[in-house]
Order: structure tokens, then C-alpha cells, then sequence
């Protein structure tokens, strides 16, 4: 059982392999999730979207398998954790990764309109520089970059999906040009199952003012915006939030 902070793990076709520092090759395809005691949240999820991607490129299946099957009994059993799966040009691999505790609500910044990403269906090819953009939002005091499209209609978070309310219906971005995000669809399948009312539509940041907005992901779950640096606008009231918190923890 690994439980070294900050571990990477090479599979070499048979077995995973600690190696020193980060892969030098870039990464065709990531993924996370959070663990907590041993508790994976979606874990199968996150493992279907991975391979998904990692089979588009290529990858073969059997090999995906047996590496998912090496990589799921190296997880630390205490502990909070997020772990990440790669694939680069040199193969596949397991980053084991301590998990800070969740945010509960975030600063956002708009990003100017035209979405930077490269591959935005595909979770890896795009995340140096989505984080590099959060980190420059960041010295502007906001906590996550919203992205837009070359109209300014918003389409998620750098590292987050995007949802918000109006009324008594949840509403998110269409799924063409946003990462398939798994706390989104756990969510998504939440609303259906209370018989929510779900909208898709690509809104304008001051069509958000004053409305309960969240962004979403497998590290922090769901954190409110709790104010708009970059367009100055209102943020909306945080009421639905901590129940539906404990609904995705209980049930994600």
C-alpha cells in the first residue's frame, strides 16, 4: 500500500513503478477523484470518461483494465486524497496526490471572449493552461476563470462546471463545448430524481447577477459564487447549496 505524499507510479505493463518527478511527456489524457478514508466518490465514472478518451487515442483496452485494476489497490485506504490518472506519449500513469479540504465558495473572474482550450471534450491536453489561467486570475483576487465563447456566452469554469438557478429550476451549459463533468452529472441525476426541472442555455455573466450560482467539481464538490470581481455584479443567495451538498455526499 502506497501512502507517500505526492507519488507518481509508472505502469509498466505488469506493475505500477515509483519514478522520481513528473512525466516529461505531455498529457494526452487525465483524471481525478476524490478519496476520503477509502471512500472513492465516482470513481467508476471518472474511470469511464478516462478510458473513453484513452480508447479514442488508441489505447488498448485489456492494458486499461489491468492498469485500473493496479492503480485502484494502490490507493491509500486512510487519509484525504485525490488521485490522478495519465496518459502521455510514454504510457500510463498514477499520481497520488494529498486533497486539501473542499471550498465552499469561490471569486470568479470572466475570461476576455474566444475559448483558449485546444480540446475541450477531453480532459488533459488543456489543463497547464487552464491552470496557469486560474493562477493569473488568482493574483487578481479571484478564486476561478469563468470561460466564454467568441459572443461572451459563459461555458464553464477553468477547472469547474458551471450551474446555476433561476426560480425553481437548475440550469447549466450545453454539454457541445464544455468537459463532461462528472459532479455535474451527479447533480444533473440529483435534480431528475426530486423531479427538478433542468434548463441547458448559454447565458451572459449579467444574465447571473443575483442568482445562486455553483461551480462544480470532483475536488471541491459545490462551491457558490460568492461575488463577481470581473463583471461587478451581485451574486445570488446560497440557499440551495448545503442540502444539496449532503444529498452528492451521501449519494455521489
Amino acid at each position: 500500500m502506497v501512502n507517500t505524499l505526492d507519488t507518481v507510479l509508472r505502469w509498466t505493463g505488469s506493475e505500477l513503478e515509483h519514478v522520481d518527478g513528473a512525466p516529461a511527456a505531455p498529457l494526452l489524457v487525465a483524471d481525478s477523484w476524490l478519496v476520503d478514508e477509502g471512500y472513492e466518490r465516482a470513481a467508476g465514472m471518472h474511470w469511464t470518461r478516462f478510458a473513453r478518451s484513452c480508447l479514442e487515442l488508441g489505447a488498448d483496452r485489456g492494458e486499461l483494465q489491468r492498469f485500473r485494476a493496479a492503480a485502484s489497490a494502490a490507493l491509500p485506504v486512510r487519509g484525504r486524497w485525490f488521485p490522478r490518472v495519465e496518459l502521455t506519449a510514454d504510457g500510463l500513469a498514477l499520481r497520488l496526490r494529498r486533497a486539501p479540504q473542499p471550498g465552499r465558495e469561490a471569486l470568479v473572474i470572466v475570461a476576455a471572449p474566444g475559448d483558449p482550450r485546444r480540446h475541450p471534450l477531453r480532459k488533459g491536453p488543456d489543463l497547464e493552461m487552464l491552470a496557469g489561467l486560474r493562477a493569473q486570475a488568482r493574483e487578481h483576487g479571484a478564486d476561478e476563470l469563468l470561460l466564454c465563447d467568441a459572443e461572451g456566452a459563459l461555458i464553464e469554469g477553468a477547472l469547474s462546471s458551471l450551474l446555476w438557478w433561476e426560480g425553481d429550476a437548475l440550469c447549466t451549459t450545453p454539454d457541445e463545448h464544455a468537459l463532461p463533468g462528472v459532479t455535474r452529472a451527479l447533480l444533473l441525476d440529483i435534480a431528475g430524481r426530486r423531479g427538478v426541472e433542468v434548463r441547458v442555455r448559454a447565458p451572459r455573466a449579467a444574465e447571473l447577477a443575483g442568482l445562486e450560482t455553483w461551480l462544480t467539481s470532483a475536488l471541491h464538490g459545490i462551491r457558490v459564487v460568492s461575488g463577481w470581481l470581473s463583471p461587478r455584479q451581485e451574486p445570488g443567495a446560497a440557499s440551495r447549496a448545503p442540502a444539496w451538498r449532503e444529498e452528492l455526499d451521501r449519494d455521489g
